[in-house]
């Protein structure tokens, strides 16, 4: 179905090629996974079996990309649009329509399919990815998974014989992505549909995937094997792999399942350690987590006001209710953030939290209720003096990037904040080292311009940062990096408060974890009291090792006094 011969891709002025010796084939329905660091060049070579590469991004593309027969070189991205079906990593700028059933509809139309046909694949396709509630809805008023879901269902109506998908599931909450990779999954077994698949949250997609490609740094030529070879030597694994790693297990576990069925000894190892540091004999397992109540009954109880007044919060939110349009966003939040501490805002996609986010940056004006940031009205403050209070990265970079290149940007968020000159720019290269002064910021990876946004907002040092998905498009490399900046941020004092579908950041950070369900807080509390209770929000180390309550791989490397050095790009 694909082949790549020989190929390479230089852009204009870059100094070398950004892949180089690409070969390799894709058979017909496989589901093939594209994994690597950062930067290395996933997208490009997503972008040369679609033809955007170089039709649209321009530079020079040698050796030959074949799909279906095609030749991309020959053959423009509308010449493919029948067989090819592709899904970028930013679905705002996939969009055509206003509403996500015109959205559906809008490919089979310009393929000229009959209105019986369109209709019948429409509804399949809203059933298919839950969307039906939201049939109706204008795209511009869906949180960013859903937005997800409408671009990945609008190449799915067509039936092309070939998926291109760069991140899928980075903005779905783990029931979404596991509700899409099922159905991804059904169509490669049942309709043989071929998948080609770039994706960083490997925990999520590793165990579906007939095959991985790896590209293990920027103009290598790829390694292509079974999943259990490549992450054997991949610079990029997910948390049951590290596990696995960690554990000397062989052949390495892909699933939680497999993993389980060999972590017994590894239990008991944890066990005589923890007995061993506390001089009693081995415990007894914790009693299992009882089950929460339901969402719509259950309420958290209130903190009881301490003897003493408490100092002023960096983020206090009473009561607050916003509407947008038609949808009630947020009803009766009640949130508080201290001076150093980081909160995970979790919840289904549509749930709130870039919603609450908005109200803390002053963004979105309340219905009901207050928001205050330390002793500031959001909404209220002039922007010049709110940067220096509250520091928000949304999800698209793109709306705090103006500047033509990193070195420009860096200058203006350097002036912006006030901060000596220099200060911006150290923070980008600690935070994406081999980046360039003279590179434009439309020309690195979305993880790679996200991590810029994060350096522009930082340059401020403001009291309360605000991260919506800080590691869409972050390899565990860069994600380990982030961690140990907002750590570092947090023991200085400043408040951070992040909206993230990725529990095994939450579990890593995260001092607690708020959930969030129809706009409304249904738990809040330390991290491992949420999580552990929470078959969605639970990481992948809690389920293997449960009903010990271990969050990640660095806590069992520590218990166990391991003296080796995770491997180079995992999550520690």
């Amino acid at each position: 179905m694909i082949r790549f011969e020989g190929v390479s891709v230089t852009y204009d002025g870059a100094p070398g090629p950004t892949v180089s010796g690409v070969d390799f084939e894709v058979p017909e329905g496989e589901l093939v996974l594209l994994v690597g660091p950062s930067g290395v060049g996933k997208s490009t070579v997503l972008g040369a079996v679609s033809g955007l590469v170089p039709h649209f991004t321009g530079g020079t593309l040698r050796g030959r990309v074949t799909v279906a027969g095609r030749d991309t070189r020959t053959h423009k991205p509308r010449e493919l649009a029948d067989v090819v079906g592709t899904v970028g990593q930013d679905p705002l700028s996939h969009f055509v329509t206003d509403t996500v059933e015109d959205e559906l509809a809008y490919g089979m139309e310009s393929l000229g399919l009959a209105p019986d046909v369109m209709r019948r694949r429409v509804e399949e396709t809203l059933d298919l990815l839950g969307l039906a509630d939201l049939r109706d809805r204008p795209i511009a008023t869906l949180s960013g998974g859903q937005q997800q879901r409408v671009a990945i269902g609008s190449v799915l109506t067509p039936h092309p014989r070939l998926l291109v998908l760069d991140e899928p599931t980075s903005a779905l909450d783990p029931a979404a992505a596991e509700e899409v990779l099922a159905v991804l999954q059904r169509l490669v077994h049942d309709l043989g549909t071929t998948v080609l698949m770039a994706e960083h949250r490997l925990e999520r997609v590793i165990q579906y995937a007939d095959r991985v490609v790896l590209l293990p740094r920027p103009g290598a030529a790829p390694v292509l094997g079974a999943p259990a070879e490549v992450m054997a030597v991949s610079p990029v694994c997910p948390p049951v792999v590290d596990l696995g790693r960690l554990a000397d297990w062989s052949p390495l576990p892909l699933t939680v399942r497999d993993a389980r069925r060999r972590a017994a000894p590894l239990r008991e190892r944890l066990e005589r350690r923890a007995a061993t540091a506390q001089g009693t004999a081995p415990a007894a397992p914790p009693p299992p987590v009882p089950r929460p109540a339901p969402l719509t009954r259950w309420r958290p109880r209130r903190r009881p006001a301490p003897a003493t007044a408490p100092p002023a919060h960096a983020a206090d939110v009473r009561s607050l209710a916003v509407r947008r349009g038609r949808v009630q966003a947020l009803r009766h939040v009640d949130l508080t953030v201290d001076a150093g501490e980081t909160v995970a805002l979790m919840g289904r996609n549509g749930a709130g939290k870039s919603t609450l986010l908005g109200a803390l940056a002053g963004l979105v004006e309340p219905a009901a209720g207050s928001v205050r940031a330390g002793d500031a009205v959001p909404h209220r403050t002039p922007p010049r003096d709110l940067v220096r209070r509250v520091g928000l990265v949304p999800q698209e970079p793109r709306d705090l990037l103006y500047a033509d290149t990193v070195a420009a940007e860096c200058a203006a968020a350097d002036e912006d904040a006030g901060a000596s000159p220099g200060t911006c720019r150290a923070l980008v290269s600690d935070l994406l080292p081999g980046v360039t002064d003279d590179i434009h910021p439309r020309d690195l990876s979305e993880g790679q311009r996200l991590t810029l946004a994060l350096a522009v907002v930082l340059t401020a040092r403001p009291p309360l940062l605000l991260l919506d998905e800080p590691t869409r498009g972050l390899d565990y490399a860069a994600k380990a990096r982030l961690v140990a900046v907002v750590r570092g941020l947090a023991a200085e004092g400043h408040a951070v408060v992040l909206a993230t579908h990725d529990v095994e950041l939450a579990a890593e950070l995260a001092h607690r974890v708020v959930l969030l369900a129809d706009g409304e807080v249904i738990a809040d509390g330390p991290t491992a009291d949420v999580v552990v209770s929470s078959p969605s929000f639970a990481p992948q180390v809690t389920k293997i090792l449960a009903p010990q309550r271990w969050l990640t791989v660095s806590q069992v490397r520590r218990a166990l006094g391991s003296c080796s050095a995770p491997h180079p790009g995992t999550a520690s």
